[in-house]
């Protein structure tokens, strides 16, 4: 039977300062809390949640937020124990954490007791050191300088090709499946995904189309495969680059399929009859947004239609916290945009907007996908990598997947065509059956 006196309720009071829910007590805590003497506190019928260390409430002293709560389950100073999922949902759904953009500071009574609290448990003490995984982009220069780009762009996906795969499963696609069911299988949703995106661009043999941001190539694949399509894949992950090239070499199609290490801004050798940007642009930043629309627009021919897919934040326009998990840890510098900026952009680049498709289940459904094939191979995960690689994975996919279920973010593919050319058919629709 846990200990209901110790450390625990003094745990619980820091902790719901640190989440907006209140210094009264343990009740207002929406977890179940574990010190790391085995006194616990809060409700019992909520998510258990444990402090292993001391040094995890010393993280939260020096970065009372998110920041510091992530360092520490990153750390391996805080575990979640059963359904990952309800307890990041409980701790999502508290306080600051349930309220999109920076948080709110602590009001100096807030600190004063916090750090109280703190020396009580023997908490105070030098700042930590951030663990490994966290992202140290900026030494690299000017935000959003090509070096930089290159930089964060290598913090995420140069973390193990064998990684992805056991994350991604089979069909190596990172990016929102399209699900005609719950009940099939990621791989028939993520092949969906990659000929509905074939079939918007109206793909024809002997066309040529670049894809921006190709990943691991199973969209340049799929659409020379089905289509009959002339590819350019663009990434600037070298170990992408490397696994594409290989696989475009073992399905023979190394004369249709050119895989370069190259910045979209560096791309000059138009015109494409159709461009698809899937997942990349959240990479691009606010700052960046126009010139990437103005740039993929000169590479196109009149009447070529292009593609973009993204995350969106389905509240409005909303600045991204610096300070908080996803920039540190999973996409530095990476920035969403609400769809009204991204379709602002589209339009005030010369775009004319064909069709737009929300899939914001859709992401939730393939993100939960992929956090069921990490906790299945965790051990084989931990060891392509490293435990607290995996647990950034996790605490991402997991409560990435809370956010499109709440409504909070959304993911949307945007069809635009360049002026001239070709009209559209009346009846665009044709992929919808």
């Amino acid at each position: 039977m846990a200990k209901t006196k110790g450390v625990a309720p003094k745990l619980a009071k820091a902790l719901g300062i640190v989440l907006g829910t209140g210094e009264s007590g343990t009740g207002e805590i929406p977890i179940r809390l574990r010190a790391w003497d085995g006194s616990e506190a809060g409700p019992e019928d909520a998510p258990l949640i444990e402090f292993t260390s001391r040094r995890a409430l010393r993280r939260i002293l020096w970065s009372p937020g998110q920041l510091g709560l992530s360092r520490a389950y990153v750390a391996g100073e805080i575990t979640a124990h059963g359904d990952i999922f309800e307890a990041f949902a409980a701790l999502s759904s508290a306080g600051k954490f349930a309220q999109p953009g920076p948080f709110s500071p602590l009001t100096p009574r807030e600190v004063w007791t916090l750090l109280k609290t703190g020396a009580r448990l023997g908490a105070v003490g030098p700042n930590p050191a951030p663990p490994p995984e966290e992202a140290r982009v900026e030494k690299h220069g000017r935000r959003h300088s090509r070096k930089r780009d290159a930089a964060a762009i290598s913090h995420h996906y140069d973390v193990g090709n064998d990684f992805y795969r056991l994350v991604l499963g089979p069909s190596l696609v990172y990016s929102c499946a399209v699900w005609s069911d719950e009940g099939i299988s990621l791989e028939e949703a993520q092949e969906e995904k990659l000929d509905l995106v074939c079939r918007k661009l109206g793909l024809q043999p002997g066309q040529r189309l670049l894809d921006v941001g190709c990943g691991w190539g199973s969209f340049a694949l799929h659409a020379a495969e089905r289509y009959g399509v002339t590819v350019v894949g663009i990434t600037i992950s070298t170990e992408q680059a490397e696994l594409v090239r290989k696989r475009v070499a073992e399905a023979g199609l190394t004369d249709r399929v050119d895989i370069r290490v190259q910045d979209y801004r560096d791309v000059n050798d138009g015109p494409y009859d159709a461009i698809s940007s899937v997942g990349m642009s959240e990479h691009v930043g606010r700052e960046q947004l126009n010139r990437y629309v103005s740039q993929l627009h000169g590479l196109l021919r009149p009447g070529g239609r292009m593609l973009n897919h993204a995350i969106s934040w389905n509240a409005g326009p909303t600045e991204d916290d610096p300070n908080s998990f996803l920039p540190r840890y999973v996409f530095p510098d990476g920035q969403m945009l609400s769809l009204s900026e991204l379709m602002t952009a589209l339009e005030g680049g010369g775009f004319e907007v064909l069709d737009v498709e929300a899939l914001r289940r859709h992401y939730a459904l393939t993100l939960r996908a992929w956090v069921k094939n990490l906790e299945e191979q965790w051990d084989e995960a931990v060891r392509l990598t490293s435990e607290g690689r995996a647990r950034v994975w996790r605490l991402y996919m997991a409560s990435s997947a809370l956010g499109f279920e709440g409504g909070l973010t959304g993911v949307n593919q945007v069809l635009v065509r360049k002026a001239g050319g070709e009209e559209p058919p009346l009846r665009l629709r044709t992929w919808a059956g």
